[in-house]
Parts: structure tokens; C-alpha cells; sequence
């Protein structure tokens, strides 16, 4: 097993990332509904941890800065390579050019365009030769292999969860009455992160962990099940597997209680939801732990609940396509 980030080094990138990140906000849901075939209501008790606020509208850029902080003469002098599906990729992207460290983006071939020329914009290189995301990290690594760049994986790397770990803290800080996180789950670097924070500091925090049913590798890791992978999904953002030696199953075995999974029909009707009746905008695998509380799968019993929206980075066609269901 590697060795995995504590506390201490949650705490050390909340100071390091505290010139350049401010705390995303963390919003009190609205009780009621306007359409009452999409979801049950949320309750007073429930509160949305909008990492739509952040730069590239994601938590990415959290572990991005502090890996990038923290490597930041390699990255300079060597460059950056990564692979994602999109929010690593833009918040790589964002960050290796405020450093001025060159930055090369693996992505699959069927990321969506608004994706890929987000990173373009950011002055990133995107090469888009892979068929899934499996096939873009191995293309990564290897490239990492023969160029010298440095390698920063989407979820599991020790900075990247350090950093995305800043995100429990800050609920803390927050809502220091919290008795239950419910977060989004593909790799497991968020979940990790914040999971550690949590349960470091109030070990009799519930955290939930949500999975979109398309793509249950965490599920089917923590489960012992052998759930089968969709090839289309609402969820982008949560496709891929979870590597062997990986930091983010320790931890996600430790300190997570439970895990959820959503469909489809439920991820587009917390999107309506959210858009809707909060006035916020976010991607479908932003949006599975609302849709698992939408749906009636976290029963309501009145305690402080937040639940983690982790991007808003979501194609607009997609997105017209949706609200007009």
C-alpha cells in the first residue's frame, strides 16, 4: 500500500493554495420543487458545496495548484502531462500556465468539443488519439516515460487528493454543525480528500459516496460487485477505472460509509433541479449526490447535510437537451 496523505498535508495545501484559491461557497438549498415528476424536495437541512465558483468551474483546480506548487521547478523546467476527460484537464492547463510550465493534455477521442477547446484556450496541447480514457492515461504515462515531463494523474496522486482535500476543511470552517457529506465518486481523488479531512477531524461524520450506475468503479471496488460500465453517460466526467496501488481505495475503505449509485433519468433531473430551483449550472457527474438525495436514497432526518456539486463544466447542447426533457 503507498503511503497515504494525512491530514497535516491537507492542512499544509490549504495554507499553500490560500493565496490563490478562495473558499468555493456553500449555499443553503432551496425546500420545494417546480416539477414534482423530476424530485422529491430538499429540507432546510441540506446545503450545496458549489465548486462551480472555483477558476475552470471545478474542484480540480485545488489539487492541481498545490501538485503544481509544489513541483514547480520540475514543471517548469520538464513540463506537465496529464490525461482527463475534461476538469483535471482544464484546471492542469489553468494552472501550468500561470506558472509558465508547458502543459500536454491526454484526452479520449469522444470528449466533447467545448471540453477540448476549453484546454486549447488555456494554452494547453490536447492530443486526442486514444479511443477511452483508459487508453489517454496510458498514453500519458508513456509520454511522461520518454519526455521527462512530469505526470500528474487526475485522482491518484498524493498532491491532487492533498488538495482536493481542502474542500472538507473548508466545510468545516463552513458549517461546523455538518453531520453528513454526500460526494461524487469516479476515481476516488475528491472523495478521498475530503473524506480524510472529515473523518480526521469529526470521526462521527457520515460521508457518502455516489457513483453514477454507467460508471461504478469505486462501487464495484468497495462493493465486491462486478457492475458493468455504460459506454454513453450523462456522467462524463466519472468514466474511467481505478488503478492498482491506489491511493484513493485505502482511503475511500477507511473512511467512507456507504456507497450510492444513480441513473441516468435521476442525474438529468437533479441537472433540472439545480437549474431550475437553485439557479446554478452543472455537469451530470457533478450532480450524482443531488440526484441520490433528489431521488429519495438519503432519507431525510433534519441533520446538516452538505453535498458536494463538483463542476459546471457541461456541454451547452447537452444541456438544452436536458432542460427541455
Amino acid at each position: 500500500m503507498p503511503e497515504l496523505p494525512t491530514l497535516a498535508d491537507i492542512q499544509a495545501a490549504t495554507a499553500l493554495l490560500r493565496p490563490r484559491l478562495s473558499p468555493s461557497p456553500l449555499e443553503a438549498a432551496r425546500a420545494g420543487t417546480s416539477r414534482p415528476q423530476d424530485a422529491t424536495a430538499l429540507s432546510p437541512s441540506h446545503y450545496l458545496k458549489l465548486e462551480t465558483a472555483l477558476p475552470t468551474r471545478s474542484f480540480k483546480i485545488r489539487g492541481a495548484w498545490n501538485a503544481l506548487l509544489r513541483h514547480e521547478s520540475s514543471a517548469r523546467q520538464r513540463g506537465v502531462v496529464t490525461a482527463s476527460s475534461g476538469n483535471h484537464a482544464q484546471a492542469i492547463a489553468y494552472a501550468a500556465g500561470q506558472l509558465g510550465a508547458p502543459a500536454r493534455i491526454y484526452m479520449a477521442a469522444r470528449t466533447t468539443v467545448r471540453k477540448q477547446e476549453a484546454v486549447r484556450r488555456l494554452g494547453a496541447t490536447v492530443i486526442t488519439t486514444a479511443a477511452d480514457f483508459d487508453e489517454a492515461e496510458r498514453q500519458a504515462r508513456a509520454d511522461s516515460e520518454t519526455s521527462g515531463a512530469l505526470y500528474l494523474s487526475a485522482y491518484n496522486d498524493f498532491d491532487i487528493i492533498s488538495g482536493a482535500g481542502t474542500a472538507g476543511l473548508e466545510l468545516l470552517a463552513q458549517r461546523p454543525d455538518l453531520a453528513r457529506v454526500v460526494i461524487p465518486t469516479s476515481g476516488g481523488g475528491l472523495l478521498g480528500g475530503i473524506a480524510l479531512a472529515l473523518k480526521s477531524l469529526r470521526p462521527e461524520m457520515e460521508v457518502l459516496a455516489v457513483n453514477a450506475r454507467s460508471c461504478p468503479a469505486m462501487y464495484n471496488a468497495l462493493k465486491g460487485t462486478d457492475l458493468p460500465h455504460a459506454e454513453d453517460t450523462l456522467a462524463d466526467a466519472l468514466v474511467g477505472s481505478i488503478e492498482d496501488g491506489s491511493y484513493t481505495l485505502p482511503l475511500a475503505r477507511r473512511y467512507v460509509d456507504d456507497i450510492l449509485l444513480v441513473s441516468e433519468a435521476e442525474i438529468a433531473a437533479a441537472i433540472r433541479w439545480l437549474c431550475f430551483e437553485q439557479g446554478q449550472v452543472a455537469e451530470g457527474g457533478a450532480v450524482v449526490g443531488l440526484a441520490a438525495c433528489l431521488s429519495g436514497q438519503i432519507p431525510e432526518d433534519g441533520r446538516p447535510t452538505a453535498i458536494v456539486i463538483s463542476g459546471g463544466n457541461i456541454d451547452g447542447e447537452q444541456l438544452r437537451e436536458i432542460l427541455c426533457a
